[in-house]
């Protein structure tokens, strides 16, 4: 763990050299802090850096380009973008040190424009942990590694901007509780790790928006986990569809002592599909789901993961906010239709 920035005391004592300087001269806790925040940044490198790996495609025999991924199991899982492999089966792998490993794909989804890699030796590789994405802030430090433009081993440093954010697939499907970062990410970048300053993996970087400066975005790291562990047991991420799309929003405060909620946010609807599920329920847009299956739901990331394979086929109660009034609906989720 690392020791918190201590706050600059608003009574500042100048040492000789400063106060030599004149009264616009920078104390020089100032430059203690910088140094602070550059230790955090190095040792968080240190440690994430060795799980990163440069990733190179073929197609058709031919370069397909590359990307970057991150080693987040120690016998050779690694994450990646999935428009980074996708239409590939086998890619190579090169570590920071320079040793080329090959790896299979073992599923990827376009849907969350996540892969799952294997390495196909039998070795120990260092990995990096996967953090926990709901506790995220934003104005926390935000560290991005990967192989932008094809000079390895790239750290950029910011900030997490904004949280719940959503961003369309490839597929044309939102991507949910999208991390926004201002931490500078270039193509090559895809697929490698937005970490913490606690050394955790919060996100794999997978976009920016061109023309923009310091907007960039990482699919969250919860996200991440799922549909790894969905693609290790299955081969690919199977999901309940109701039929809507949804962004986190806050519960006005008077609602939510009204009703004596738990939670002050929820899931708002922004559209329906009139042949789905939820629409057959009679859920409309602008409705806010706080509960499925007597799970809460306080975000768009709970309401994706709320909605697993176990729902399929299945009828669930569905908690929501109209106006100011609750209800509870009755659903029947489908599976969903493959990402194509």
């Amino acid at each position: 763990m690392f020791e918190p920035l201590q706050p600059v005391s608003p009574a500042l004592t100048l040492d000789s050299e400063s106060a030599s300087q004149g009264p616009g001269a920078k104390p020089s806790s100032d430059a203690n802090l910088l140094d602070d925040y550059s230790r955090v940044v190095s040792d968080v490198v240190d440690r994430v850096g060795p799980s990163v790996v440069r990733i190179d495609v073929k197609r058709g025999g031919r370069s397909g380009g590359s990307g970057s991924g991150v080693i987040v199991s120690s016998d050779g899982l690694a994450l990646t973008n999935s428009h980074v492999v996708q239409g590939s089966r086998a890619v190579a792998l090169t570590t920071l040190e320079g040793r080329e490993l090959q790896a299979r794909v073992l599923g990827d989804d376009p849907d969350t424009d996540l892969a799952l890699l294997r390495v196909e030796a039998d070795v120990s590789l260092p990995a990096a942990r996967l953090g926990d994405s709901s506790k995220l802030k934003r104005g926390q430090i935000a560290i991005a590694i990967g192989n932008p433009l094809g000079f390895d081993a790239t750290v950029t440093a910011g900030v997490i901007s904004a949280l719940g954010r959503s961003l369309q697939s490839r597929t044309g499907r939102m991507i949910e509780d999208v991390v926004q970062t201002d931490a500078a990410l270039n193509p090559g970048n895809s697929g490698g790790p937005l970490v913490s300053s606690a050394g955790e993996i919060v996100g794999i970087n997978t976009a920016v928006i061109m023309g923009a400066q310091g907007i960039c975005f990482a699919v969250a790291s919860n996200t991440a986990n799922f549909v790894a562990g969905e693609i290790a047991r299955h081969g690919r991420v199977r999901r309940a569809y109701i039929g809507v799309g949804a962004a986190t929003t806050a519960i006005p405060r008077r609602i939510a002592l009204r009703l004596e909620l738990e939670y002050t946010t929820g899931a708002r609807l922004l559209s329906v599909d009139q042949a789905g599920p939820a629409a057959h329920a009679g859920l409309l847009s602008g409705d806010i789901i706080i509960g499925l299956d007597g799970r809460p739901v306080t975000s768009v990331g709970d309401l994706l993961r709320a909605l697993d394979a176990e729902k399929i086929n299945r009828t669930v109660a569905v908690d929501v906010l109209r106006r100011s009034e609750r209800l509870r609906v009755w659903i029947g989720p489908v599976e969903r239709p493959a990402a194509t």
